[in-house]
Order: C-alpha cells, then sequence, then structure tokens
C-alpha cells in the first residue's frame, strides 16, 4: 500500500481548516495545522511535512503572509513543498507566493478531490497553476495582450521542440500531458525537460515556471 502524503494545513481560519481535514482523500494524513505565521513554520519545523497547504494572507509574523511562511521555512525544510490555497485569485498574491518558492497555487473554490490531487502533484515535484492565474501573472509581469516575448541569448540555446515542452511544463502540465499534446513519448518529454534545465542552468520544474513567467513566455 502506498505511503499517505503527509501535509501540514495553514490558514487562520480553524473551521475551514476543519472542513478542509474532512473532506481530502484518505491518501493524504494532516500531521499538524497553524493559524499564523510564526505556527506555521514552528509546524513545519516540527513535523517536516511533504506538502503545506498555505493560506496567502496570514496573521503574525512580519506581516508577509504566506511567502514569509515559505521564507522563513523552506531553507530548514528541503524536502518540504508548498502549495497555495487561497481565496485570492489577485496577481499580487499568486507572484508573491511564487517568488518566494510555492509549486503551485489553487484557490479555495475547489473540491476536496481535487486538492487532494494537487497535493499529490505537487508531492510528487510537479506544479499546479492554472491557465486563468497564469494570465493574472503576466499582467503583473506587465505583459500587453498579444505581446511576443524577446528572444534573448538564454531561449536561443534551445531547439523549437524544446521550447515547446518548455512552455508546456512551466504551465503546468504533466510528462503524460505534454507528451499526449505534442505526440511525442514520456520518455522523449523527460529527455526534453532534463535538457531544457541543463541549458538554462535551472534546477527544478518551480525554477522553470518562475523563469519563463518573468520572460513572458507563457
Amino acid at each position: 500500500m502506498t505511503e499517505p502524503i503527509t501535509v501540514v494545513v495553514v490558514d487562520d481560519h480553524s473551521i475551514f481548516r476543519s472542513g478542509l481535514r474532512a473532506d481530502l482523500e484518505d491518501f493524504i494524513h494532516v500531521v499538524g495545522e497553524a493559524g499564523d505565521v510564526d505556527a506555521a513554520v514552528a509546524a513545519v519545523a516540527q513535523h517536516a511535512p511533504q506538502v503545506v497547504l498555505l493560506d496567502v494572507h496570514l496573521p503574525g509574523g512580519q506581516g508577509g503572509g504566506g511567502a514569509e511562511v515559505i521564507r522563513r521555512a523552506a531553507p530548514a525544510a528541503s524536502g518540504t513543498r508548498f502549495l497555495a490555497l487561497s481565496v485570492s485569485d489577485s496577481a499580487e498574491d499568486v507572484v508573491g507566493v511564487i517568488r518566494a518558492g510555492a509549486r503551485g497555487y489553487i484557490t479555495k473554490g475547489s473540491s476536496g478531490a481535487e486538492v487532494s490531487r494537487a497535493v499529490a502533484t505537487v508531492a510528487g515535484g510537479d506544479a499546479v497553476f492554472s491557465p486563468r492565474l497564469a494570465g493574472f501573472v503576466l499582467d503583473a509581469f506587465g505583459a500587453a495582450a498579444g505581446e511576443q516575448a524577446q528572444t534573448d541569448e538564454e531561449l536561443d540555446r534551445l531547439s523549437a521542440r524544446e521550447r515547446e515542452v518548455m512552455r508546456l511544463i512551466a504551465r503546468g502540465y504533466s510528462y503524460k500531458e505534454v507528451a499526449t499534446e505534442l505526440f511525442i513519448s514520456i520518455k522523449t518529454v523527460e529527455t526534453h525537460v532534463s535538457a531544457v534545465l541543463r541549458k538554462l542552468q535551472l534546477s527544478s520544474r518551480h525554477e522553470l515556471t518562475a523563469w519563463a513567467l518573468e520572460r513572458r513566455l507563457l
């Protein structure tokens, strides 16, 4: 039997935390909860969860909310990934937690099953980032409608196929979804992703997403 995914739930509303725990799938094991920044940092240090479900707006700390939790907790929690779960879908909030190190961002309108799948995706090393929210992020970076990304020296290192794979991966597609979209094998996708990360001197899909967003390539 597959081991459950350990999760810490961080939200300043206890009723929401309780409801979320009840709605999550059986393969999710909530090992801790927190309602403010300082308690969240402590909970991550204590439980070392695989994933932290993190609200963006939290009391306490230095007023940095979820982004502050990531900045303070992540250095000592190399095996923990952070997934933002918020009622907010504003570009400012999305950009803030992604820059801090979140692996994804979903809204509280998601069902328990959708949140559980998102947790599993993030725990597996992939990103969860909806195209709608990606649009808000692009707006925040000042991308004009229909504006084409400026080709720079880094992008020139990639082949045409690697650019296609890069854009899909940065949007949060799984390897299987990329393979289906481009009519290639999953193994070929893996090879292209490795090449993209190597050529761009990046170490993860999360870094690739941030790189692509900053260059308005999504």
